[in-house]
């Protein structure tokens, strides 16, 4: 495979899993801020964006609206949903000679149709509907793609993102405690709190909630199972195995988030929430890296076979 192909690939899941993983987010973070009235709103929004990596626009008071503008409809901020999905789009463009008919519809009406604003009444609508387009991509690659590299790269870049994703969804909660939204929130917004109560069966504690959104083992949006599949898709990118360690670098790295995450008391963790969903988060960063540099390098240099 082409190496902007799979770059296309690899691309295209990150930023369709960015835009609903901001979608939940946001959801949840802009609710709370409309219902409890006692929260500081600009603190909140400033360390909403901290976490998102997004700069607050000057130095005004942030409100509500603020941060859906920017994180939700601008289409030029790199964090925003409207932006994501228009990556996706293009990525898609990009691979068109591999991408099927059916995903090139789906992220090009999803496009099409994105506002440009949105409307105080409707914010949970259009996260609903941003929930639900992202879910539609990845239901077309799951049941029409062969599970070869194409379906590789594509996992890839969403297990990554979903990882990174999470880790931000549990560092909102180390940074705002209290005044944040409660676990069963969280849980919900992750489309996790029913697989929770069957797991557990009882209500959300924080050491059981935490636990279950960074280390479970069978929930696809556990921190966990998100780097174990990305570790599954580069050994099968690179299967030839390795007699004394791993040269992949990527995989190193993404293994020794993982072993730190599954082996130290959950106690632990979440004494050291906000470090620990840092530390995941530069991991999934450095494994992006690696993945560049390895499958996709910008400034390959032209190796010539000699003749015989």
């Amino acid at each position: 495979m082409l190496s902007r192909i799979a770059e296309s690939l690899f691309w295209i899941g990150r930023y369709i899993e960015r835009g609903d993983g901001t979608a939940r987010i946001l959801d949840v973070h802009l609710q709370l801020l409309l219902e409890d009235p006692w929260v500081d709103e600009d603190s909140a929004c400033r360390a909403l964006l901290a976490v998102m990596g997004a700069t607050p626009p000057g130095d005004a008071a942030l409100r509500r609206g603020d941060v859906l503008a920017l994180l939700g409809v601008d289409r030029t901020h790199p964090a925003s949903i409207a932006h994501s999905l228009a990556a996706a789009r293009e990525n898609a463009r990009r691979a068109r000679e591999i991408v099927g008919t059916e995903l090139w519809e789906c992220l090009n009406t999803t496009r099409a149709r994105m506002p440009r604003q949105v409307s105080p009444a409707r914010v949970s609508e259009y996260f609903a509907w941003v929930r639900e387009r992202t879910a539609l991509a990845v239901g077309i690659i799951e049941s029409a793609t062969s599970r070869d590299d194409v379906w590789q790269f594509f996992t890839l870049g969403r297990s990554i993102e979903r990882a990174d994703m999470t880790a931000r969804l549990l560092a909102t909660h180390a940074l705002t405690g209290d005044n944040g939204p409660s676990w069963t929130t969280l849980l919900r917004s992750c489309g996790g709190y029913e697989a929770y109560l069957r797991t557990y069966r009882g209500v959300p504690s924080a050491q059981n909630a935490a636990e279950f959104l960074a280390l479970d083992r069978l929930f696809p949006r556990s921190i966990l199972f998100s780097i174990s599949r990305a570790e599954g898709c580069l050994r099968q990118l690179e299967p030839r195995s390795e007699r004394v360690g791993t040269s992949d670098r990527a995989l190193r790295v993404l293994r020794q988030i993982r072993a730190e995450l599954e082996f130290r008391p959950i106690d632990e963790v979440l004494d050291e929430l906000a470090l620990q969903m840092e530390a995941v988060q530069a991991a999934t960063s450095a494994a992006s890296e690696a993945i560049r540099s390895r499958y996709f390098p910008t400034h390959a240099v032209p190796v010539w076979a000699g003749e015989f």
